[in-house]
């Protein structure tokens, strides 16, 4: 902004701004420690009263250093830290990274195993989407959403600890298939819970889908093109509601998706509000598919883990695994000298790639709107700083 004289000026405000008032356009920080951006993200944005002019997100404040880490911990050990980057997605987490060991080793999974493993990577899914489907609308003034996601998160989540032992990270994954059988009778509970939650949801679909206040906050706000979500690189619900249609467990079947049809939701206005409906919608599918998968175990007999030796080793090379994760296509590069530990494991993640659009869609938009931006994008910030 210029002044009377035609000088250009600028002022910074904000967490750790100092110095003197230098004019009227601000520089403002929004975090790292700030309620809407789900944990240390900054956002530094140039504001022209009201309206955001410039946006530059800005990562790296979690110091996780998974990466580093994996490089001194054997095959076994890494899971442990896999499952957290993304701490709503820890299955899909471990399967990504056991399927990229069981490749580089060659090593054929047990039929009930495979199926055992896409049953809970949809019920993860479900209660990934559940968690954004209550806490967004939160952010932009509806508190009663919450309550019911979470109602159905709970029903979900005791099946799952039932099965695992653990509520969010659950370690079930292993080298060669899973931790151990399932309890007796866990699938028909299972199926309960499922048949449960998808009666249920409707509650929390009539209660925002169509409130005029949510419409009014989100149709039209944000819109990222398909042009902008392919050259960013996002990937899961951002990019199908740009009407980028891509899922990997249909166009490149891993597991055993390529024996389900399975749906993939899109919309193409590319909006918040585009957003949040394909999150909704992908819930309705990611149950069918898990009771189906459900049906398939009880067909099946036989061990769900393979007898690994005392030290796991992976032979000399290098091998990429993706996997469609409730956030988008997770990558997992994974080079061996054939110790026992990665010599490198490289995390290609979701929510990575997604958030760099924020420097495309936030200039422009109002500070109301940048919240509602903001938790559109759907991204963990552990995902983020891996």
């Amino acid at each position: 902004m210029t002044t009377d004289t035609g000088e250009l000026r600028e002022l910074t405000v904000g967490t750790g701004a100092g110095g003197e008032q230098l004019g009227t356009d601000m520089v403002l920080n929004i975090g790292p420690q700030h309620p809407s951006t789900h944990g240390v993200l900054r956002l530094k944005l140039v504001l022209d009263g009201e309206r955001v002019v410039a946006a530059e997100p800005i990562v790296g404040y979690m110091h996780r250093g998974a990466e580093k880490l994996f490089e001194v911990r054997d095959y076994r050990q890494i899971i442990v830290l896999a499952n957290r980057h993304d701490w709503l997605s820890a299955f899909s987490n471990e399967l990504g990274v056991v399927l990229a060991v069981e490749r580089l080793m060659g090593m054929e999974v047990p039929e009930r195993a495979t199926w055992l493993r896409m049953a809970l990577a949809e019920l993860n899914r479900v209660l990934n989407h559940l968690m954004f489907l209550g806490s967004y609308p939160l952010e932009i003034g509806a508190i009663t959403p919450v309550f019911y996601a979470f109602r159905e998160r709970e029903t979900i989540q005791a099946v799952m600890e039932e099965v695992s032992g653990g509520r969010i990270h659950y370690m079930f994954n292993r080298v060669g298939g899973l931790k151990e059988e399932v309890p007796a009778g866990w699938t028909g509970r299972a199926r309960a819970a499922i048949d449960e939650v998808r009666r249920r949801m409707p509650d929390l679909d009539n209660l925002i889908r169509r409130n005029e206040i949510f419409l009014a906050r989100t149709v039209g706000v944000g819109v990222l093109s398909a042009a902008d979500a392919a050259a960013f690189g996002a990937s899961g619900p951002v990019a199908r509601a740009s009407g980028l249609d891509l899922d990997l467990r249909r166009d490149e079947p891993y597991l055993a998706y390529d024996q389900l049809d399975v749906p993939v939701v899109t919309r193409t206005a590319g909006d918040c509000h585009a957003r949040f409906e394909v999150l909704l919608d992908q819930v309705y599918a990611s149950l069918d598919l898990a009771a189906q998968c459900l049906d398939r175990v009880d067909r099946l007999t036989g061990p769900v883990n393979t007898r690994l030796p005392k030290v796991v080793k992976a032979p000399e090379g290098h091998t990429y695994a993706w996997t469609e994760n409730p956030l988008g296509i997770n990558g997992y590069y994974l080079v061996s000298r054939g110790e026992k530990t990665p010599w490198r494991l490289k995390l290609r993640t979701a929510s990575y790639a997604n958030v760099q659009a924020l420097a495309t869609l936030l200039p422009g938009c109002l500070v109301p709107d940048l919240i509602a931006i903001l938790g559109s994008m759907f991204f963990v910030v552990g995902d983020i700083d891996k």
